[in-house]
């Protein structure tokens, strides 16, 4: 890519950025971030946390380790993506780790007909199984695969969910960007459309009604809605993420209401 890919620019925010709110959508625990040493990271939420992996040059199930040992006792399952997921959807993120039953210990999407260990559900428990793994020079994923017990879900499986079939119904959740030209393409797609609207003291002064929009961000939409998210001004997001975070991303049907902070708002 020439540049690292969590710093890239996302529509007012960046890639990283997103994929964390994203996930923090789909999920209801902690966010790790594991990057490596020294590296410079975006703004984040203050709430996500960050873990160095210091071993450098291992593949991705040395990342998964870190994240996973980072979850231990904390979580019984752990999402685990990569950075440049641009369309992941929290839906998708639901649909795997609740498909996760006591019988498994990963939850492996096979999106397109290719497996997807990057955007897994994965027990927080096999981190010491990948760590012997690595002592042994085996690095890809396949090689945690054989030694789990894997429940695979193919498109039609995935998109039983009706949530995620409405919401992402090509399953783009899995595309990531892994080129300039991908990335290109991905950005120059027009934002995704979600309904605005404003209660209250802000729906005054022929402010009422609802509104679509194009909008990746809540602080895209409250643009568009006329407003500036300060402490005065909150957002709901389908009615139940409430935020003040410009920064939280959107996705295509997102319902954001805008109301006052104010006492008797």
């Amino acid at each position: 890519m020439g540049t690292p890919k969590a710093a890239l620019a996302w529509h007012g925010s960046t890639l990283l950025r997103r994929t964390v709110g994203v996930v923090s959508r789909g999920t209801s625990g902690p966010v790790v971030v594991v990057r490596a040493p020294g590296q410079l990271l975006p703004d984040l939420p203050p709430d996500v946390e960050v873990r160095d992996d210091e071993q450098e040059g291992l593949g991705p199930l040395q990342g998964l380790s870190v994240g996973l040992h980072a979850l231990a006792g904390r979580a019984d399952v752990a999402f685990a993506c990569s950075t440049d997921l641009p369309f992941l959807h929290p839906a998708f993120v639901r649909r795997v780790v609740g498909a996760m039953r006591d019988a498994y210990d990963v939850v492996l999407p096979m999106a397109h007909g290719f497996r997807q260990p990057l955007a897994a559900a994965y027990r927080p428990r096999l981190a010491s199984l990948i760590d012997e793994l690595l002592a042994e020079g085996a690095r890809k994923p396949a090689f945690l695969f054989d030694r789990s017990r894997v429940l695979r879900l193919d498109d039609a499986e995935l998109l039983a969910d009706r949530v995620l079939a409405v919401g992402d119904p090509l399953l783009e959740s899995v595309l990531n960007v892994n080129e300039p030209a991908d990335y290109e393409l991905a950005l120059a797609r027009p934002a995704p459309e979600v309904r605005v609207e404003r209660f209250g003291v802000l729906a005054q002064d022929g402010h009422r009604g609802i509104r679509t929009v194009r909008a990746a961000t809540v602080g895209a939409a409250a643009q568009a809605a006329g407003l500036r998210l300060d402490r005065h001004v909150v957002a709901a997001v389908d009615g139940d993420w409430v935020t003040r975070d410009g920064a939280t991303p959107l996705v295509a049907g997102d319902a954001v209401s805008f109301v006052s902070a104010d006492a008797g708002g």
